[in-house]
């Protein structure tokens, strides 16, 4: 039997023509453009892209960011009110759930007019932590105690999720929006709390929050930060923001405590940031300084002369009270002989142990609230 010439030339043409298209097509490619794929931003990961309160940050960003600059925070042994409670989720109600040292937290974006000598424009975050109380058992106690200090963060660069982040100020929230009111706001480098959280003294029944212990006998009335301990290490829970509750946080809109209002505030404002640029680094400044109208009235009375002749005394012995043009800086320096404190008055003593609202109500100044009327706590 002979062989099939004819059959054999098809084949061979066409693998001859294979031959000639797979050499064209591979000769194409290498005139095509090639991405360099070092040069590409890495894709974002599902986690990187969930912003549960829809602020502009992802939700591991906003924990990260809590859980690298939680506070140290040093509470009474014996504090009436035990440890900072949980509350339980999903209700609107505060409702205690268990006093268990539970930090809840806050974390948003601040856009600043003024970002300071070290702000090249990189992204700021503040940071709120809120230490929650089923009771302020102080002078004027009342259920559900509101407390929190906070924190000015700035990112390395733009890109916030691959960025090393530092602070820049902290802020300890006492006796708010009341005559006494002894808030302190500081440079973290100040306290040494840059890459860290700062320690806070929290002081035991009325739950003010000091950037030194030795401020917390500055507070009202019967702050004092003796027999404490620190509070053991916990969770911290992201609230996220008003309208975008997490975490089940449903209680953070109740309006049986400020606990609104205080997520809608920044504790960072201009002129308070401003005023301690201008004082030393070693200085920790009142948020508020000067005189309030009440205090001056409290100041002249016949009941409380002794009690402030004998304090000012004391506090001058062992604390080194001044007046002069520094009013509103509280200095804290190391020297040879050991800590210093100094603190600054506008003229006024600021720990009066009384409500702006109990004064005026004891002046005839205030009406007298309804009965469903809250006051600042």
């Amino acid at each position: 039997m002979g062989r099939d010439c004819g059959s054999g030339g098809a084949r061979a043409a066409y693998n001859l023509g294979m031959h000639l298209v797979l050499g064209l097509a591979a000769a194409a490619l290498l005139f095509l453009p090639v991405k360099d794929l070092r040069c590409q931003a890495p894709a974002k990961t599902a986690a990187t892209s969930i912003d549960s309160d829809a602020d502009g940050l992802s939700d591991a960003l906003e924990q990260r960011l809590l859980e690298q600059f939680a506070p140290r925070f040093m509470v009474g042994r014996n504090d009436c009110s035990n440890l900072p409670a949980e509350f339980a989720p999903n209700l609107r109600v505060p409702t205690v759930e268990a006093e268990d040292g539970t930090i809840y937290g806050q974390a948003f974006p601040l856009v600043r007019a003024a970002a300071g000598p070290e702000g090249g424009g990189e992204p700021e975050v503040e940071l709120h932590y809120y230490h929650l109380w089923r009771l302020d058992c102080g002078e004027h106690s009342h259920p559900l105690d509101t407390e929190h200090v906070a924190v000015l963060v700035r990112a390395s660069q733009s890109d916030m999720e691959q960025a090393a982040w530092k602070a820049i100020y902290w802020y300890a929230a006492a006796h708010e929006q009341t005559v006494c009111d002894v808030s302190q706001i500081a440079r973290a480098s100040t306290l040494h709390a840059e890459d860290k959280g700062a320690q806070i003294w929290i002081s035991p029944g009325k739950h003010a929050s000091y950037l030194d212990e030795r401020l917390c006998q500055r507070g009202c009335g019967a702050d004092r930060c003796e027999a404490m301990m620190p509070l053991p290490p916990g969770q911290v829970i992201n609230l996220g923001e008003q309208g975008h509750p997490m975490n089940g946080s449903a209680f953070i809109s109740s309006s049986a405590w400020p606990l609104k209002f205080k997520m809608e505030q920044t504790d960072f404002p201009e002129e308070p940031v401003a005023r301690l640029e201008r004082l030393p680094a070693t200085e920790i400044a009142w948020f508020n300084p000067g005189r309030h109208p009440a205090q001056g009235v409290i100041a002249i009375s016949s009941a409380t002369e002794g009690a402030m002749a004998k304090g000012a005394s004391e506090t001058a012995s062992s604390l080194g009270v001044a007046t002069d043009s520094t009013g509103g800086a509280i200095s804290v320096a190391e020297d040879s002989t050991g800590s210093a404190l100094g603190v600054s008055y506008r003229r006024t003593v600021h720990a009066l142990g009384i409500s702006a609202w109990h004064v005026g109500r004891a002046l005839g100044l205030s009406e007298k609230p309804k009965p469903d009327a809250e006051q600042p706590k």
